[in-house]
């Protein structure tokens, strides 16, 4: 099955609040161990995996990540059930530590707390509601998971939640926290709500896997806005980022995994580097997005199967390049909308160190170099402008822009050798292509 569409819609400071395995009157053993017990019980909404269900279909049949089962009726359940949840007020300095499965509220204003979990039982599944509460830390994660299955961070309806890391993270013995979100295992991040976060390093960061599946993000760090180290799959949500990479899915020590998919969401993205990021693959097949960026998307193999997006880039646009020695290097567009304008020097619209496939979309592009292709170019489908003019072929190397040598723009027929400014190149604007210089 493949997705069709996206989806609408203290002790260590003065006190820690420990969850046992005694339990309260709110929060019994047999809640939530078994998430397929939770599922049964979780408060309906609009968003939810009947939803998701009916919308699969087949984007596209030879889609390179696979979207069976991605995301579970939890994942996909934007309102946490509160029948037995436990509450908690945060207090200033005031650490509270979850030790069991459960549905846990946060709500107040503190600084200098963090929500640690650490369950004993790897199969304990962990839900933060967040309603209405605001952390800010000097040097430690607001929310930190070391050990559970999966810790769900849900926001609640009509609420902003924020979160921030203001000074330098200190490490806790030999792991280096570096997010105001950070976990050791499997996060889901889902929601009504609105979550806020700022960071002197990462945002959000998954030692496993992340799942964005609802909820509105507001993320400004120095480092990453989001990220994991197996995978990033987004089903939903608004992500307004503003990072240095805004997106990424990346292990430094294994470049056999790493990636990203994405069915659907709205996505304002500002990137000192990377807007979207992944070491293997980077499928998107729906969503809408705004992406200013060094480079736009990077991966070793980005398959675009629909979408409506928009990238200003100073370095490349679309980047497939080798990043992984276990994937082999290619660019597909399937389908989808691309509005892709370039600043001036040495960049590129697409830049494909491997194969080129283009077999549907509309790829709208503004650039004085369009496609950088080291590999074979198969274009069977589709609609290409470059500079404002309809291309039907496409070469290794097609400079576009204005002519930087003869007269005026146009230069001279063919131009002479050394100039770049020669006759009009394979679908150029005004100043032509490549001439027979160099």
């Amino acid at each position: 099955m493949k997705f069709k569409r996206f989806l609408a819609a203290g002790l260590a400071a003065s006190m820690i609040f420990t969850m046992t395995a005694c339990g309260t009157a709110n929060n019994t053993q047999e809640q939530a161990q078994s998430e397929t017990q939770t599922e049964a019980t979780a408060t309906a909404s609009d968003y939810t995996y009947d939803s998701v269900v009916s919308s699969i279909d087949g984007v596209y049949e030879n889609s390179v990540i696979d979207t069976a089962d991605m995301f579970t009726e939890r994942d996909l359940t934007q309102n946490a059930d509160l029948t037995e949840a436990t509450y908690f007020t945060v207090s200033d300095g005031q650490n509270i530590e979850i030790t069991e499965a459960g549905v846990y509220v946060l709500q107040g204003t503190a600084a200098n707390v963090t929500v640690k979990v650490e369950c004993a039982d790897d199969s304990a599944k962990v839900q933060l509601v967040l309603d209405g509460v605001s952390i800010t830390n000097e040097s430690a994660p607001a929310i930190y998971v070391t050990s559970a299955d999966k810790v769900f961070v849900t926001t609640t309806d009509g609420t902003k939640n924020t979160l921030k890391v203001t000074g330098t993270f200190v490490a806790d013995g030999d792991t280096d926290l570096d997010g105001v979100i950070f976990s050791k295992d499997d996060l889901v991040l889902n929601g009504l709500g609105t979550l806020v976060i700022s960071s002197t390093d990462h945002g959000v960061v998954s030692k496993d896997g992340l799942k964005v599946t609802g909820g509105t993000y507001e993320i400004s760090t120095q480092g990453d806005g989001l990220k994991a180290h197996d995978y990033i799959e987004i089903a939903d949500g608004t992500f307004n980022i503003s990072s240095d990479d805004c997106i990424e899915a990346k292990d430094d020590d294994d470049d056999t995994i790493g990636y990203v998919y994405i069915l659907g969401g709205t996505f304002n993205l500002n990137a000192t580097d990377d807007g979207i990021h992944g070491t293997t693959y980077l499928e998107i097949d729906g969503g809408s997005f705004n992406i200013n960026a060094a480079e736009g998307m990077e991966a070793t193999y980005v398959q675009l199967n629909g979408g409506d997006v928009t990238i200003n880039a100073t370095d490349d646009g679309i980047n497939a390049a080798q990043k992984s020695t276990s994937v082999s290097c290619r660019l597909d567009i399937n389908g989808g909308s691309y509005d892709i304008t370039m600043g001036q020097g040495d960049t590129d619209a697409v830049d494909v160190n491997g194969t080129l496939n283009i077999t549907g979309g509309e790829i709208n592009i503004t650039a004085q170099w369009s496609f950088d292709v080291d590999g074979q170019i198969s274009f069977t489908g589709g609609t290409v402008i470059v500079n404002g003019e309809q291309i039907t072929t496409i070469t290794t190397q097609m400079m576009d822009g204005p002519g930087q040598g003869g007269p005026g723009q146009g230069g001279m027929a063919g131009g002479q050798p050394g100039d770049m400014g020669g006759g009009p190149g394979m679908g150029g604007g005004p100043g032509g292509g490549r001439g027979p210089w160099g």
